[in-house]
């Protein structure tokens, strides 16, 4: 360990740039502007995140928008939930082939989504339970990358072939998450191990809810809180991490597994996709540490020390406030709200409810009084999304990947539009600014 230790420090000194250094050569850190406008690295027609608009030269936040392929996720939610039905595979649908299906249509492609929920022989036994992980994101991208040895043609990169290949694992992801889990819970958790095969006459949402729960029962307002969620997460424009690294990962002419086990790695990322876990424990220090959650100058109290990183982890980080595009609203979160609010009023969790809006309500202006920000602050959809999962019973181990059975169908659309549009590899500048070092031959070395 002190050869580990010293190496590290090594490993450390030789590495660390200047920071003034990326002002003055203009790098945009992290792809964004110092006004925290994004990079423009391509053009997509997948999905778009609208958040302000130019009024005289000037740029003012709007309330966020999101839209899927044209149309609004207001009124996609909108319209599934009038009719009182789930809309997850229809949005699938959506990303994938650009419009909306008719009622044969959605049949026929629930029919086709239904024969590739299968997996290989014993695959469920060899890869998931005589290896059980304690990272389920981990069982998903090493789970994703053998399926690529099942596949007759998988380096195959027409679009017949990756489209193929895209809904078979949009099929897959949800049993490769559940049956991850439930052997973690076994191996690592001491529980008993069940495991279900996926019911036919049940769509994605339910059948989540139907394998993971040992008597197989779920409530019609769990399950389309669920699909409500996989929906809401289900594409974000091509600009976020994970649908990024889709795009730089395709760019190079590898096969579909790679490039989706490559987007996993990247949403597994607590900056990314684990933030809800973050809100989650955040909620549960607030709880312990805040005696009357009604007083509001009490919740102020705790936030004000959040902010200046006296509390829970220190890092001055109100979890699920904020947001990379998003000012005035995210507008999952908005969506997101008002179904919450039934949830926890069926649970009796209406006082824990009524805790997250006064946070809500309170933080922004708490961060802005102690941060310098070029944009306002709201509440995203992490702030909610750890809430209704803990509400229907998914254990904390599954939140990140349940982004990830939903996100995959965004990702396939990315990985088609990369390869119908035959752009370049995605290779952006580097600029070194290590100094210039002369060879010492071995035997001169001190």
């Amino acid at each position: 360990m002190d050869r580990i230790k010293k190496w590290s420090e090594m490993a450390i000194a030789c590495n660390v740039v200047d920071r003034e250094l990326y002002t003055r050569f203009e790098v945009k850190r992290g792809l964004r502007d110092i006004s925290g406008k994004g990079v423009l690295a391509g053009l997509t027609r997948i999905g778009e995140v609208h958040s302000y608009i130019i009024d005289e030269g000037e740029t003012v936040p709007v309330p966020g928008r999101l839209i899927y392929r044209g149309i609004d996720i207001e009124d996609l939610v909108d319209g599934f939930l009038r009719d009182r039905r789930h809309g997850f595979e229809e949005t699938i649908y959506l990303l994938l082939f650009g419009e909306l299906p008719n009622i044969k249509e959605l049949g026929i492609f629930k029919e086709q989504l239904l024969e590739y929920r299968t997996l290989p022989s014993f695959f469920v036994n060899d890869m998931i339970m005589k290896s059980p992980s304690k990272d389920i994101m981990n069982v998903l991208a090493r789970s994703v990358l053998s399926l690529y040895s099942y596949d007759e043609d998988p380096d195959d990169i027409s679009i017949d072939n990756i489209l193929k290949q895209s809904m078979q694992l949009i099929s897959q992801l949800p049993l490769l998450a559940v049956y991850g889990y439930q052997a973690y819970a076994h191996y690592h958790g001491n529980t008993s191990l069940f495991i279900h095969s996926p019911h036919k006459d049940l769509g994605i949402a339910e059948n989540i809810l139907y394998m993971l729960r040992p008597d197989n029962k779920f409530t019609p307002l769990e399950a389309e809180l669920l699909d409500l969620s996989l929906v809401l997460h289900a594409e974000h424009g091509g600009g976020n991490n994970s649908t990024f690294t889709t795009h730089v990962v395709s760019s190079s002419g590898t096969d579909t597994y790679s490039a989706i086990a490559a987007a996993i790695g990247s949403l597994k990322g607590p900056r990314h996709g684990g933030a809800n876990i973050k809100v989650t424990a955040m909620f549960e220090d607030i709880k312990e540490n805040v005696e009357n959650w009604e007083d509001e100058g009490q919740v102020i109290t705790y936030l004000e020390r959040l902010v200046n990183k006296e509390a829970f982890d220190k890092t001055g980080l109100v979890y699920g406030v904020g947001h990379a595009v998003y000012s005035v609203s995210d507008p999952r979160a908005v969506i997101f709200k008002s179904y919450v609010k039934t949830l926890a009023q069926e649970k009796g969790l209406e006082a824990e409810f009524e805790l997250f809006d006064t946070v809500e309500r309170l933080a922004p202006s708490i961060i802005e009084k102690h941060r310098k920000m070029y944009k306002g602050v709201s509440a995203n959809v992490d702030f909610y999304s750890g809430f209704v999962y803990r509400m229907l019973g998914i254990p904390e181990e599954l939140y990140t990947p349940l982004f990830a059975v939903s996100r995959i169908s965004g990702w396939c659309a990315h990985r088609i539009e990369e390869i119908v549009n035959q752009g370049k590899i995605i290779r952006p500048a580097y600029k070194s600014v290590a100094p210039k070092v002369t060879y010492v031959p071995l035997s001169q070395r001190k």
